[in-house]
């Protein structure tokens, strides 16, 4: 298995006959003879190095005198490998010391001492043998340890699934590439739920319900459930669990569509909470106003849908934390203000998996808001429900639900099992279930801070770079501006001097470690969003956001930009796929797969894209494929030509400020979500164009990337043609149509194929429900239309994206 190396932190010696460098080379022998592999690192440095690099060690022996500087050399070592590792066993050879000379700290960092020449080769050999032995088997977490025991005894395979470890695989000749592609094991370990040495995922017993436990204990949580469908799962799981029919739900309008569709499988009335926006057009936190309870109480109240309902309490609330673009919010301010509207509080940590496990993150998590943070009767049941898989170690769809319930909104473990049952599989991949046990394996003790910590820097790093070679650029003055930016902070203060600095010139271990360094201050400029109180909302530092030329944060639109869809699209060229993509900025994510070669060819293409705008190569060099696809459209112009065009046109219809209107004037709501699903299914809606859809009410969500936020809820009414919902459409539509190639993706929306026109779906005129049947949407009926009714739109022929 991995974990067979042992490393030597030992000094070289200059020649081969000192009794204790043969002794050490005995040692060396009998380990490999043992089959392990040995790294011997001469000097300090190169030992910290193989700490930092090398993940599969076993055991570490440390020579105390290492390097030029004497025992220091040693310590730091030993500290490092306490820092990277837990349980790591470590053996400090102290030939010519005492160990009452040595520091207090050392005796509880290592597991044994040697002393090369007092004892035999094999004798040594076999101490650190055996201590590694035991630490590979206690690495392993509970359900990955049973998985590979099982497979470790070759049992026949006389359940499901069909493929019986892979041989029916062998039998064809596409089941044999498709076997030999992935591997044996893989195979060997997707077993069935009849393998009852491996514990129920339903029953939460066995090792599987071990590995749970586990990671409820890692993650800071009472209750964690292993989810194998994503965090979209997830949601709706939480969803329905924790509101039923006519109740009411609170809802962070920049919340993910899965929690839409919780909110239609439970029959809830939701009441949305508006976040801010900036000039960019980046979605920030829900403002501390917004979620005070006479806020609250003041939207409940004017909005149509909770007439009737069962109370005029709401009994649960969801936001996201943190945002796409890592806004993350003080998780204990957030928890009190809506405490007092709402027994039960959801973070959607989708992308925040990681924020346990390193200090810049203290008290932004949902599982920080405990006994000990918020005590008190008043304290909410708080959920927190993360895609594992984003941005930890996990296989993809992998993900969990963590729990801290209270008397105020217990949460039973049956009761719950009872919805979890309902959105999960009786037929689970084993391999996904070892990838969250490994996950959390992973951030179990020093290791989690060090891989976030490493991910940490090398953000940091990046952030500062993109700010300095602009720097250098304006100081060289050969060369037209640079023209990309980093959205952060312009400066930063050092709490211990008090000195303001620039972000670029402050000391990497202040950004990696002050947390203030990224908190939003109220009404700063860089960050353009109003509304914010100090410490309430922080940027990650993991998610960043690339700027481009044409805008600010307060909106501001300048004479020239640079449009991000064309810089994206050239980064694809280069194999540089971003996260998401707005008008004028791009997202990409710093995970622990980050390397320095990783975001320096991210860097690398920047200057080349600023190098082929300031020389307006011909588009057909920087965009081959797009003019090839388009030659019509493209062939002739220039890169400058194209992002000029393409500016000019989003300036002159206010694209962004029609986004921004259009999530701050929500639209009216007329009818629950649950009802227009049901005439969805029953053939109680129809397609129609924008051009056609003023007064509708529509039946499916609409949710544009960019930015990645519904922009229509279903059973909201669509508006006027020039209210700001129809004005954005129709700006968007006519975009897409202008710059072919450059299409937004839009879910909810389909693309008539003939004319490029936006299609939505909409009740018939017929099922849409009158405002004063609002009274109890409980009585409402849906009746069976006998066939579904066909419009010009439903019989084009147009598929949905």
């Amino acid at each position: 298995m991995a974990g067979d190396t042992v490393l030597f932190a030992v000094r070289e010696h200059p020649g081969d006959d000192t009794v204790g460098a043969e002794q050490l080379r005995r040692i060396r022998k009998e380990l490999e003879a043992g089959g392990f592999a040995v790294r011997w690192a001469g000097t300090g440095a190169d030992a910290r190095t193989v700490l930092r690099t090398e993940a599969g060690l076993a055991a570490v022996l440390v020579d105390w005198g290492l390097g030029s500087g004497g025992a220091p050399g040693g310590a730091a070592v030993l500290r490092q490998a306490g820092r990277r590792f837990q349980n790591l066993p470590v053996f400090l050879i102290a030939a010519d010391e005492s160990l009452e000379e040595l520091p207090l700290w050392v005796s509880e960092t290592v597991v044994g001492y040697v002393w090369p020449t007092e004892d035999t080769a094999a004798f040594i050999a076999g101490r650190i043998s055996s201590a590694a032995r035991t630490y590979r088997e206690a690495v392993l977490p509970p359900f990955f340890k049973a998985l590979r025991r099982f497979d470790d005894t070759h049992e026949y395979s006389w359940h499901t699934p069909a493929h019986s470890g892979g041989v029916a695989f062998l039998k064809s000749p596409v089941g044999r590439a498709f076997h030999d592609y992935f591997g044996e094991r893989l195979f060997r370990s997707d077993l069935s739920i009849s393998v009852e040495a491996l514990g129920s995922l339903f029953e939460h017993t066995g090792p599987i319900g071990d590995a749970e436990r586990n990671a409820a204990r890692v993650f800071g949580a009472d209750l964690t459930y292993f989810v194998l469908h994503g965090d979209s799962t997830c949601d709706r799981l939480v969803g329905h669990f924790s509101v039923t029919r006519d109740e009411i739900a609170l809802v962070d309008r920049n919340c993910h569509k899965s929690v839409l569709h919780g909110l239609v499988v439970s029959g809830a009335r939701p009441v949305y909470l508006i976040p801010t926006r900036n000039g960019y057009g980046l979605s920030g936190p829900l403002p501390p106003d917004e979620i005070q309870a006479g806020t609250v109480a003041a939207r409940i109240a004017e909005n149509p849908l909770t007439r009737g309902a069962l109370s005029t309490e709401a009994q649960y609330a969801v936001f996201t934390n943190s945002t796409y673009d890592g806004l993350c919010y003080d998780a204990v301010q957030t928890a009190r203000g809506l405490a007092a509207s709402t027994p039960r509080v959801h973070f959607d940590e989708a992308w925040f998996a990681y924020a346990r496990f390193h200090p810049l993150y203290v008290g932004r998590y949902g599982m920080s808001v405990g006994p000990d943070t918020f005590p008190g009767p008043d304290r909410p049941t708080v959920f927190a429900t993360q895609s594992t898989h984003k941005l930890l170690a996990a296989l993809s769809q992998s993900a969990m639900v963590h729990i801290r319930p209270t008397p105020r909104a217990p949460v039973e473990h049956e009761r719950f099992n009872e919805a979890f049952m309902m959105h999960g599989t009786t037929s689970p991949l084993y391999p996904m279930i070892a990838s969250l046990d490994v996950a959390t394996a992973m951030m179990d003790g020093p290791q989690g801070h060090w891989l976030i910590d490493e991910a940490v820097a090398e953000a940091v790093r990046f952030r500062q770079s993109v700010v300095r070679i602009g720097r250098r650029i304006e100081a060289a003055g050969d060369r037209p501006a640079w023209f990309f930016g980093i959205w952060q902070p312009e400066t930063v203060t050092d709490p211990a001097s008090g000195e303001r600095l620039p972000f670029d010139e402050a000391p990497a271990e202040l950004l990696r470690t002050d947390p203030s360094c990224w908190e939003l201050e109220p009404d700063a400029e860089w960050h353009g969003f109003p509304g914010l109180s100090r410490g309430y909302c922080m940027l990650d530092p993991l998610k960043v956001t690339v700027t481009c030329p044409g805008i600010d944060a307060s909106g501001r639109m300048a004479d020239w930009g640079i449009p991000a869809r064309v810089l994206t699209s050239y980064l694809a060229t280069r194999q540089v796929v971003v996260e998401k993509t707005d008008s004028y900025t791009t997202l990409v994510l710093f995970s622990m797969g980050i390397t320095k070669g990783k975001w320096g060819t991210l860097l690398d293409a920047l200057m080349d894209f600023k190098a082929r705008y300031d020389e307006d190569a011909p588009l057909d060099r920087v965009l081959p494929e797009l003019v090839a696809a388009y030659p019509g459209r493209y062939t002739g112009l220039t890169l400058r030509e194209l992002c000029q065009e393409m500016h000019d046109q989003l300036r002159e219809v206010s694209l962004v400020q029609l986004l921004d209107t259009a999530f701050q004037e929500l639209p009216e709501p007329v009818v629950p979500p649950q009802l227009c699903y049901q005439r969805l299914i029953r053939g109680g809606t129809e397609r129609v164009r924008l051009s056609a859809a003023a007064g509708r009410v529509a039946a499916a969500m609409v949710t544009v990337t960019p930015p990645g936020i519904p922009v229509l809820m279903p059973g909201e009414g669509i508006g006027t043609p020039d209210g700001p919902l129809l004005r954005y459409l129709t700006a968007l539509e006519t975009f897409d149509r202008r710059f072919p190639g450059f299409r937004s993706e839009t879910h909810g929306v389909t693309l008539d194929p003939e004319t490029g026109d936006y299609l939505i779906e909409c009740l018939c005129r017929g099922e849409e429900v009158p405002r004063a049947a609002l009274g109890d949407a409980r009585e409402l009926a849906v009746p069976a239309p006998a066939a579904a009714p066909t419009t010009a739109a439903t019989a084009a022929p147009a598929e949905r994206p």
